[in-house]
């Protein structure tokens, strides 16, 4: 076994260039401005968000009382682990970073809950008073301000992940993953709202129990229809999702794919908000027919993607192999599910928590590698193609002897009989058949294959 890295693998035939010409003085780069200072933008987005919960959670105390908002709170959370989780569960492949994610819940919990809360109390009762009809009013800002207003305000944290996250953000599942967290903390923030002032009315009247304003709110918004905020949002994200896996020089698709996203989950969100007004069973029938047949559709996508990019794994990680930097079963390993969970189980078995952290994190780095190298071969990778990669690939030698025992274990456990197409065998991850020096196991059509 090597124990200094490999020379790098061949990289695409005409690997990017630099968009910006070379300093003719020879000097080096300029020290960023005091705003362009990562503290300076983690700190003033923090405050950003801490007074943004704070005006919000004294708006939604105000409306419900303390009484009502705790009811509110306390009812309003239940459905906010099960969605975050199954985002998360969609993200396994390449999970992003913890931090992305608190952004966008706190973004959509706080930040576009308020500007919500403002826009659409502003726009209502400016409508009422032009027209002297207020039932109108409440009808046009349902069905047309909130879905313009709320989108948008959500958009908002997809597109600050994707201007200033790029490297997490790589492909659908991200823009889904992140449009889903975002809109799951805005419903939280008007589950409370809404709970709480349905909490407030049935006070007034005296009804309790299955017949009671609260838990007709409740089986509406948190039994029937958790998932409609994050559907909605969704359309969004994966447009953002489409304008990540375009090239830098499709900058019309990278406006208008976000754009046509955004409007479909303006529409979608308009159509949903305006099922009351479609008589008596509007809302069942446009729920039955509408809704849930669209969050199939969306949740069959978002798991075709992750297969997709399972793929991607083993069909582009073998270049690496050849190059020296992986062990011959890893493309195989990396590119299951079920392989990649027994190598973390094993490492956190057997060598503790850290050890599976390690594992997990290799993974990731892996994963994020093969879609780099995808990009590159089709041409849609940056300029910052190499020293990405280079960067991925010492992140994996890194760690490559501590995880090596994992995959070790993984690619005899996961397919005992050999792994289909690839010889008769499940080859040796680090030594032994299958080492790229010997007999390396690659597919019929390998492009960077010498």
């Amino acid at each position: 076994m090597a124990t200094s890295p490999p020379p790098y693998s061949p990289y695409p035939q005409h690997p990017p260039q630099p968009s910006y010409p070379p300093d003719p003085a020879g000097h080096g780069l300029r020290h960023p401005r005091w705003w362009q200072r990562r503290w300076v933008r983690y700190g003033a987005l923090s405050t950003l968000l801490a007074l943004s919960g704070l005006v919000i959670l004294a708006l939604v105390r105000e409306q419900t009382g303390t009484e009502g908002f705790l009811v509110g709170l306390g009812l309003a959370v239940l459905p906010v682990p099960l969605l975050v989780g199954a985002f998360r569960w969609l993200d396994r492949v390449q999970p992003g970073p913890w931090r992305n994610v608190l952004f966008a819940f706190a973004w959509g919990a706080c930040a576009a809950a308020l500007i919500a809360i403002v826009a659409n109390s502003f726009a209502t009762r400016w409508i009422a008073t032009a027209t002297a009809d207020p039932s109108s009013a409440d009808t046009l800002g349902a069905t047309v301000i909130a879905p313009v207003v709320e989108e948008s305000a959500k958009a908002a944290a997809v597109l600050l992940v994707f201007l200033f996250r790029r490297r997490d953000f790589t492909g659908i599942v991200d823009g889904v993953v992140i449009a889903g967290v975002t809109a799951t903390g805005f419903a939280f923030t008007e589950n409370i709202l809404y709970l709480g002032t349905a909490f407030g009315t049935d006070q007034l009247t005296g009804d309790s129990g299955i017949a009671s304003v609260t838990a007709a709110t409740f089986f509406v918004r948190i039994v029937l229809s958790p998932f409609a905020h994050p559907l909605f949002t969704v359309l969004t994200g994966i447009g953002f999702g489409i304008a990540a896996l375009s090239g830098e020089r499709q900058r019309a698709r990278r406006v208008l794919v976000p754009a046509a996203g955004l409007l479909l989950a303006m529409s979608m969100h308009a159509f949903w908000n305006g099922s009351s007004t479609f008589g008596q069973y509007g809302f069942f029938a446009v729920y039955g027919m509408f809704m849930v047949p669209a969050f199939g559709l969306l949740t069959w996508l978002a798991v075709w993607t992750r297969q997709r990019e399972l793929r991607t794994v083993r069909e582009e990680l073998p270049a690496y192999v050849y190059a020296g930097w992986l062990g011959a079963a890893e493309p195989f390993v990396l590119g299951s599910m079920r392989a990649r969970q027994m190598a973390r189980e094993y490492a956190a078995y057997h060598f503790g928590k850290a050890a599976g952290r390690a594992v997990a994190e290799y993974e990731g780095y892996a994963t994020a590698l093969a879609l780099l190298r995808r990009r590159g071969q089709r041409g849609r990778a940056g300029a910052d193609f190499v020293a990405r990669e280079r960067e991925l690939l010492t992140e994996l030698w890194s760690r490559r002897e501590l995880v090596r025992p994992a995959l070790e274990y993984a690619a005899r456990t996961a397919a005992p009989g050999g792994w289909p197409g690839y010889g008769g065998q499940a080859p040796s991850a680090y030594g032994g058949p299958g080492w790229y020096g010997a007999a390396v196991p690659y597919p019929a059509h390998n492009p960077y294959r010498s």
